[in-house]
């Protein structure tokens, strides 16, 4: 049986796996704005780059002007991720002590330990 606190902790994780679902595309990293410079050719100016780490390697992406706030919301999109799992996995330790607590306190109840 489980106790009010194991509860309430398996009440946040299923709230977590529904933002999870929730999330659409993502992508990890950064956008950054850099300058070109190629002596007044046309080619010169500001355009948007993508960084990121993927596989212990590094990445780096030219982003289209018209690209540019869908690879933001992707990246925001990561940034959630990565706070609903870190979240997600502090509640399931927290949930696994409070079970083994729980089985710790019946064995001793009951003389089975």
């Amino acid at each position: 049986m489980m106790n009010k606190g194991q509860v309430t902790i398996e009440t946040e994780i299923a709230k977590i796996k529904k933002a999870l679902l929730k999330l659409g595309h993502m992508h990890p990293g950064s956008l950054s704005q850099q300058k070109r410079s190629r002596g007044g050719s046309p080619r010169g100016g500001i355009y948007h780059q993508l960084s990121y780490s993927y596989a212990g390697k590094g990445h780096t992406k030219y982003v289209r002007p018209e690209d540019v706030p869908e690879v933001k919301q992707e990246i925001e999109n990561y940034r959630r991720f990565r706070g609903l799992t870190t979240k997600w996995v502090e509640l399931a330790i927290e949930l696994a002590k409070l079970r083994r607590d729980e089985g710790r306190l019946k064995r001793r109840i009951t003389g089975k330990e």
